[in-house]
């Protein structure tokens, strides 16, 4: 797999929000550097710069997505998406609002049947059984 951002080397500014997100995710560095040049990267280089997760052999990537989905699915999934929206919450409102909500997000998992069976399977030594409440 390759990656480029030619819109420099064509006399355009890139466009739908290559400028931001690239910075964002990879850092003004790796930005500028492939921004700016418009030279082609790879899957090793994306992966560095925190583009991908993960490098998989050709053919293989949507069986690697499916586990990893498969993984994800099987956690208790009140306190996934408790994380995942924690998450957004940072990158769209900023740290002090994602810290300003763990605690009671936190306090609201807790009292939850699936945090309870996941502190049950954890002595237990067992995978846990979320069921979403």
């Amino acid at each position: 797999t390759r990656f480029r951002q030619h819109e420099g080397t064509r006399g355009v500014m890139a466009g739908g929000g290559a400028t931001v997100r690239f910075a964002e995710r990879a850092g003004w560095g790796n930005a500028m550097r492939w921004l700016l040049t418009g030279d082609e990267f790879d899957a090793v280089e994306a992966r560095r710069i925190g583009f991908v997760q993960e490098i998989t052999a050709p053919g293989q990537d949507i069986i690697r997505a499916t586990e990893i989905a498969q993984t994800i699915a099987a956690q208790a999934p009140l306190a996934t998406v408790a994380m995942r929206d924690n998450a957004r919450k940072a990158q769209h409102e900023g740290l002090p609002a994602a810290i300003a909500e763990i605690r009671p997000r936190q306090r609201e998992i807790m009292a939850t049947e699936d945090a309870q069976e996941g502190l049950r399977s954890f002595t237990e030594r067992r995978p846990g059984d979320f069921k979403g409440r």
